[in-house]
């Protein structure tokens, strides 16, 4: 396989974004029975896929450190909270009939850059977001996808349910793969 910056930068791209589609769904299968039946499955999943997102371009671009395709890939892993809400949105107007006759809402697009802003700011470009990183910032995470009045904290709610582990796996994985195929 070549190792040309735009070839690279795609396979890793589409190993990483099926990574993080696939972490994202254990995460939120993990979390949803443990923030009882207040949560709002919608907003675990996309607060969860844009943090993934975030985890996972991260690894990309310390996985490809020395290759002139980190920014491509990271930058195509970052865009998969968006790709994948253009991909549920053209479902559901093929299934509709109506392709092409619907305007998206703007204003999912400007919630999901501020939700990817908030994440980009917590876990920076270029840094590995190991475990003491996820320890210390998926609390956060965890408040965002929290309904109130849970009778635990969310440092408690992490600890019980291992998705620093998970997320932690996830990250030198796709780290892994990336710098494999930088070979």
């Amino acid at each position: 396989m070549s190792s040309a910056p735009a070839p690279l930068a795609a396979r890793v791209a589409a190993f990483a974004s099926a990574a993080a589609l696939s972490t994202t769904q254990d995460v939120v299968r993990l979390t949803l029975p443990a923030l009882g039946p207040d949560a709002v499955p919608e907003t675990v999943a996309e607060e969860t896929l844009v943090l993934v997102s975030a985890v996972t371009a991260r690894a990309v671009e310390v996985g490809l450190r020395e290759t002139d395709a980190v920014e491509a890939a990271g930058s195509a892993v970052a865009e998969v909270p968006f790709l994948y809400h253009d991909f549920l949105l053209g479902a559901e107007m093929v299934a509709q009939g109506a392709e092409g006759d619907v305007e998206p809402d703007q204003s999912v697009y400007e919630r999901l850059a501020r939700k990817a802003e908030f994440y980009g700011v917590h876990f920076p470009a270029g840094r590995f977001p190991g475990p003491r990183a996820l320890g210390d910032k998926l609390p956060l995470w965890m408040g965002r996808v929290s309904p109130p009045g849970l009778p635990t904290s969310p440092d408690q709610r992490l600890g019980d349910l291992g998705i620093a582990d998970v997320l932690a796996t996830h990250a030198r994985l796709v780290m892994a793969f990336a710098q494999q195929a930088a070979g």
